[in-house]
């Protein structure tokens, strides 16, 4: 099945750096289906994760300073693997996916999720040459950002629901240009 035709989760987690002390641990999940070739914005999940009295790194990035009460308050990663778990056990889309993959590993370790589309790897291929593949870069050498902000309106990049937006627009241009317009989830997976 092409991947155009499938049913994809793209997923973007925002997090709170590593510093002495403190592990990495995600802060923002953000969620939104591809259903048959369409971003489908009802769909879209924007899920504050509890982060116990911690610092955050200082490059971290997001809005996290404005929400560290509703952040103490918010629901475990494991708590919401009963409510999302539809959502992981389909092919998944991330830029940059090793670090939403080691997220939903340590999640839940016994339930494999995936297969897993990066569209940081697939930008590589499909725009060889670019002077950088950050997400908000990649947008804008596309001409697709007026596109996400018109999709997320209110939110910027790195926040996790505008992030997951990016990354599946720009999954849907690629998959629009001829050569990878027949390739399936499996084949995008394995880019």
């Amino acid at each position: 099945m092409r991947a155009l035709d499938d049913s994809l989760t793209v997923i973007d987690f925002e997090t709170t750096g590593a510093i002495a002390g403190f592990e990495d641990e995600p802060w923002q999940l953000g969620m939104v289906r591809v259903e048959r070739g369409v971003l489908v914005m009802e769909t879209g999940v924007d899920q504050l994760l509890r982060v116990g009295d911690r610092p955050f790194h200082a490059s971290a990035p997001g809005r996290h300073a404005q929400l560290r009460d509703a952040l103490r308050e918010a629901p475990t990663m494991v708590s919401l693997w009963p409510v999302y778990r539809t959502w992981w056990g389909r092919p998944l889309v991330a830029h940059n996916a090793a670090t939403e993959k080691k997220w939903l590993a340590k999640t839940a370790p016994m339930h494999p999720a995936g297969p897993w589309i990066d569209t940081l790897k697939l930008s590589r291929r499909a725009f060889p040459g670019l002077s950088s593949y950050a997400l908000g870069d990649i947008l804008h050498s596309r001409g697709l950002t007026d596109q996400v902000c018109a999709l997320s309106p209110g939110r910027t990049v790195h926040d996790a629901l505008f992030d997951a937006v990016a990354c599946g627009v720009l999954l849907l241009h690629i998959l629009s240009l001829p050569e990878w317009t027949d390739l399936s989830a499996a084949d995008l997976a394995r880019v």
